[in-house]
């Protein structure tokens, strides 16, 4: 049975809750994280087209810049052009940049695609340069998909030790327990989430799973 889970990620420097991947931006806080200040202002504006066409003019002029090609890439993925997404994730990448966001990025791209070895080698290079619980929470998503239930039960123990009533956080924690065939502990983690947060989806939906199960 595949159950419902909502993805969190970090886009730039904005957090979204995500299905499929989708996210905001803000301008970054320090000039370090500017790589031209038109070509951030339409990303920043979400004229994704512009940001876009200012990016590559950057990178016209310095195709070294790692930060500029992080950017893009961010632009390509709000545009729907994922490949190119990730090519410039990559990019950036061969180019030095460590920063957790780009690593976590690169973890959401890799798992849209399906690459779930390639997600978790990126995710795991976000977690160890910052312990924010989303980044725990997604490295749970990608070794569920891979069918390794304990670690994917460790990293959302994880971001729960951080987050202990993240509605998103518990769900995966049901999740976990439901693919490893203990039933009655997924169901009580559901009911557990819609006590505290009755308007959450997943949980429900879920639930309803459960039951259309029990009734066949």
């Amino acid at each position: 049975m595949r159950w419902r889970i909502e993805i969190l990620g970090l886009l730039l420097i904005v957090s979204v809750w995500t299905t499929p991947v989708a996210a905001e931006f803000a301008t970054p806080g320090s000039d370090a994280a500017i790589c031209n200040s038109l070509a951030d202002y339409f990303l920043g504006a979400e004229d994704y087209p512009e940001a876009i066409r200012f990016h590559l003019e950057v990178l016209r002029l310095d195709p070294n810049s790692a930060l500029a090609h992080y950017h893009l890439g961010f632009a390509y993925g709000m545009a729907g052009q994922t490949g190119r997404e990730l090519q410039e994730y990559e990019r950036a990448v061969a180019l030095g940049l460590r920063i957790f966001d780009l690593w976590l990025n690169l973890g959401l791209a890799r798992l849209g695609r399906g690459d779930f070895v390639g997600a978790t080698a990126a995710l795991q290079t976000a977690s160890s340069l910052d312990d924010r619980p989303k980044v725990h929470f997604n490295l749970s998503i990608v070794y569920e998909r891979r069918r390794m239930l304990r670690e994917a039960e460790i990293e959302v123990d994880r971001a729960l030790s951080q987050a202990p009533n993240d509605p998103d956080y518990l769900n995966m924690l049901a999740v976990v327990a439901g693919d490893r065939g203990n039933v009655a502990q997924a169901r009580t983690i559901w009911r557990e989430i819609l006590s505290l947060h009755p308007q959450y989806a997943p949980a429900a939906a879920n639930l309803r799973s459960l039951d259309d199960a029990s009734s066949n």
